[in-house]
């Protein structure tokens, strides 16, 4: 017991060293409270900034949050890939929709025909469909007319036909005209579509495979109401590669059209395609159409 004791028996020169280490303690504890907040009142001025250069720093969080967000330009939603779709915020089934649609030679020429094919929701529709851009002949495109037609004793009669524009329709619309099927209506609209739009009813006698009795109901009841505009390409400018990308020209023809211009020093009319091996004269009305000198 008195050992115990022992240990809380201190000398008068320990007592005082124990009194000057809990003094120094205390005063380190003090000291570091006031540095603390002398620190703190420092850095508050030195973080102190003038309006000009807040408004500085303003404009520059603005353009940071710009460049973050997304920037949506005008589109065709017929080329729409898988990035790009997944930008605008659909989802990976609604994508496949559409480019299984798309590989069906079927193109879209609505809004309307967007959310059926790939059933988006209405909120994400109103999203985006302000940004989609359909090929000018789409949006020209006129209602259907009635025509006068003639009656067995030869009398006009009205309304007995309604003609819709050949530009605009489905390759399931045409599928109505007898002697049309799914394969030759894909191919008529994947023609139409390579043209750019038919600009003349016979044009449609030129897809492969359809026969002159067929092509006479399909003219009855479909025409051209509203003719695209024509990007045209310049022969004497242009090089064979371009001008192979109109249908009517192969490339082996577009090349001979530009050697032909190499050695005549430019071509002057559209009469001396003709002297052009390969050319298809039979159709030089229309591929003109398609031309600038």
């Amino acid at each position: 017991m008195n050992s115990f004791k022992s240990y809380f028996k201190f000398s008068k020169q320990e007592r005082s060293g124990i009194f000057f280490l809990l003094l120094i303690i205390v005063i380190l504890q003090v000291g570091y409270v006031i540095y603390s907040k002398v620190a703190s009142l420092n850095s508050a001025k030195l973080l102190k900034i003038d309006d000009a250069t807040q408004a500085q720093i303003d404009a520059l969080k603005e353009t940071a949050n710009q460049k973050d967000r997304l920037i949506i330009y005008p589109f065709n939603p017929n080329y729409i890939t898988d990035y790009k779709g997944y930008t605008l915020g659909m989802s990976v089934l609604e994508i496949d929709r559409l480019h299984q649609f798309r590989a069906a030679n079927k193109f879209i020429n609505s809004v309307q025909d967007f959310q059926q094919v790939t059933m988006v929701s209405d909120s994400l529709l109103n999203k985006i469909s302000p940004y989609f851009k359909f090929p000018d002949w789409v949006k020209k495109a006129k209602d259907p007319i009635k025509v006068m037609v003639g009656d067995l004793e030869g009398n006009l009669t009205s309304g007995a036909i309604t003609v819709k524009d050949i530009n605009t329709v489905t390759a399931i619309e045409l599928q109505e005209v007898n002697g049309v099927g799914e394969k030759l209506s894909a191919r008529i609209v994947k023609f139409r579509d390579r043209l750019g739009g038919f600009v003349d009813d016979v044009q449609v006698s030129e897809v492969y495979g359809l026969e002159p009795a067929v092509v006479q109901r399909i003219t009855k009841k479909f025409k051209v109401l509203a003719p695209p505009e024509i990007s045209k390409i310049n022969i004497n400018t242009a090089s064979a590669s371009e001008m192979a990308q109109l249908v009517y020209l192969s490339y082996a023809v577009s090349k001979a059209i530009v050697l032909y211009r190499e050695e005549n020093k430019g071509i002057h009319s559209f009469e001396e395609l003709k002297n052009i091996e390969g050319f298809p004269s039979e159709k030089i009305s229309r591929i003109s159409l398609y031309l600038l000198l």
